[in-house]
Parts: structure tokens; sequence; C-alpha cells
């Protein structure tokens, strides 16, 4: 039986989220207040734990800083309750590693769903943690002891969840660290004056982002969003930079990560240059091509593929149309098969 850990000041809203939890075979655990839920999540170390964020004494960030700083409880899961909706205060939950949110009020569905989606994607985390650190075996890190504390500052981390459409950052917010991409995927972006947005670049998993401001110690240049729904670990600044600073083998493969980010991003600008708008859509698509999990089928929008070739969405769905009647590509259900790479790479100018 799993274990619910409510931490909420109003008894109505205590009382009713413990008797639905109840209902639905959960054991729970209540606290009035911060100080007492500290205390419990110690002792019974929950399988997941809400806590309301206004709260007299300590308030949820509070909670959520402490817990994060014992080993017995970071790795708990934690969902905010909050009647406050100002972006402000959910870009900080989640900044400081909240898993999800509820916005009182919230219904019997709601409130199952999010336990039961933090439930499952806890048992799927050690998942993550395992490929991921089977594909850093691959980098040319060596085996040496710059790798294996790269591997456990990975392994130490909690897995931050992010829905589809929230943003993981904006432009001109400081970086709190390097994030690596578990699973699902996340857009950089730009918008111009006018209001149009260019994509700036793609990151599946295993992908760093936030590198080259963490390196400047300077704010995102960019806004970062989740194209779907995605997972991500948090690697603090101080310690990355401690690694950097104290391994030459890891500053080496962070260096060459950026460099080879620095080249994707000139060859956008090329593109946008001086390439046609047929050429411009054909290179994004075999650019996407070598991120995808099948190098043919792509999974991508038209809206997304207008930002990345920075032409209008009547010019992406016009020329896609030209290339399927060319049999360049086929549509698939919402996938995209490249049908005839060869031609699309050699597509003149």
């Amino acid at each position: 039986m799993k274990t619910i850990l409510i931490i909420e000041d109003n008894n109505d809203i205590r009382e009713s989220c413990a008797e639905i939890l109840e209902l639905s075979g959960y054991y729970v655990i209540t606290a009035d207040n911060g100080k007492t839920g500290i205390e419990l999540a110690s002792q019974h170390t929950p399988d997941v734990i809400l806590c309301d964020i206004m709260m007299p004494e300590l308030d949820g960030f509070g909670v959520l800083f402490l817990l994060g700083k014992n080993a017995i409880t970071a790795e708990i899961p934690f969902i905010f309750l909050t009647s406050k909706t100002e972006r402000m205060d959910f870009r900080k939950a989640m900044e400081m590693g909240a898993d999800d949110y509820l916005t009182k009020p919230f219904d019997d569905m709601e409130l199952l769903h999010a336990i039961e989606t933090r439930i499952n994607k806890c048992q799927r985390q050690k998942n993550f943690y395992g490929s991921t650190l089977d594909n850093l075996e691959k980098l040319s890190l060596g085996s040496g002891n710059g790798m294996q504390e790269l591997k456990e500052l990975i392994a130490s981390r909690k897995i931050k969840h992010i829905k589809k459409k929230q943003v993981l950052f904006y432009e001109g917010d400081r970086p709190q660290g390097l994030y690596l991409v578990m699973e699902g995927s996340i857009k950089t972006s730009k918008r111009s004056l006018d209001g149009r947005q260019l994509i700036t670049s793609l990151y599946k998993p295993d992908d760093y982002i936030g590198l080259d401001s963490l390196l400047l110690e300077e704010p995102f240049t960019e806004t970062a969003e989740a194209t779907e729904d995605t997972s991500l670990c948090l690697l603090p600044k101080e310690l990355i930079l401690s690694l950097l600073n104290k391994y030459p083998e890891v500053s080496r493969q962070f260096i060459k990560i950026l460099s080879q980010d620095i080249h994707q991003k000139e060859e956008q600008l090329l593109e946008l240059a001086y390439l046609s708008v047929r050429k411009r859509i054909a290179q994004v698509l075999i650019r996407l091509s070598t991120k995808s999990p099948s190098a043919t089928l792509l999974t991508i929008s038209r809206d997304e593929l207008a930002e990345l070739a920075g032409v209008a969405l009547e010019t992406v769905s016009r020329t896609l149309s030209e290339f399927r009647e060319e049999g360049l590509i086929e549509k698939k259900g919402n996938q995209l098969e490249l049908a005839d790479m060869n031609r699309l790479m050699t597509l003149k100018n």
C-alpha cells in the first residue's frame, strides 16, 4: 500500500483529500503545519507528499527546501497545493524541484490522477537513470574519476517532470545549473520584435541545455519549452563548475558539446541568410532526422517546422504539399516519412 503525506493547514481541505485517498486504497498521514510535515516525512518516507504553499511558520517552499537537504526525503515526489495563480509562484515551485502542482479548488479525479502519475513516473525513474548512465559510457570521457563523479552526480539528482507546453525557463532568467534531458523533448526559441518566433534548438534525451549561459554566468538568451511531456535532471551550477575545474576530461567533453551546438546554430544562420525556402525546409527535415529515433520518420508539427525554418506557416504547408507530390516525403498519421533522403539532401537551392 502506497503512503501519502498531506501537509495542509486548512482542516477541511486536509480531511477531504485524506478521505478521497483513503477510499482509493492509499495509506494517508496528515500534518497541519510544515514543521510537523517534515518530521513525518523523515519518519515514514511516504511515496508522495502533497503540500500547501501558504502556511504559517514554515511555508511550502521552506518545506520543499528542507526536505531536499535530507537524503532520505530528497527523492520523494512533491506536489504543491495552492490557490495562487501567479506565474512566478509556479516557476519558483518547479525550479526548486517540485514535481507538480494542483490549483485549488480541484476535483477528486485531478487529485487521484496527480498522485498516480507521480507514483508511476517515480517507478520509471530508475530506468531513466540506467539508460542515461549507460549512454554516458559511450561518451569520450573515459573511465577516470571525472566520469565517475559525473555519473554519481546525475544518479543523485531528482528527476524533474514538466508537461507539454510548460516553460522550463524564460529568456532573461538566471541559470541555476545545467539541465539534462532524460525523456521527452525541449525546444529553445527567440521571439523577434514583430512577434515571430524562431526555434533555435531541439533537445532530445541525453542532451544538455543551458551550458553556454552557465559557463558565461549570464542570463538565458532563449526561452525553453517542452514540446511533449518531458523528464529532466538539474545538475547544480556549483557542482558542475567544480567538476569542470577539477577534471580536464570532463571539461573537454562539455567543450565538445558546446562546440557542436555553436556549429549547428551557425549552419542555421547560413540557411536563413542564403538558402531558398524549399532548401531551408529540406535542411530542417534532414537535421531533425539525425536526432529522431527513426532516421526517416519524424514527429513534428507544421508550426514547429515553420519556426525552425524561419518561414510562414502557409509556406510550410505549400512546400510540404510540393514535396509529397514529388515523392520526397509521405504523410503517415501525425508523422512525416522522409521517402527519398538522397533527393532531399541534394535539392537545388
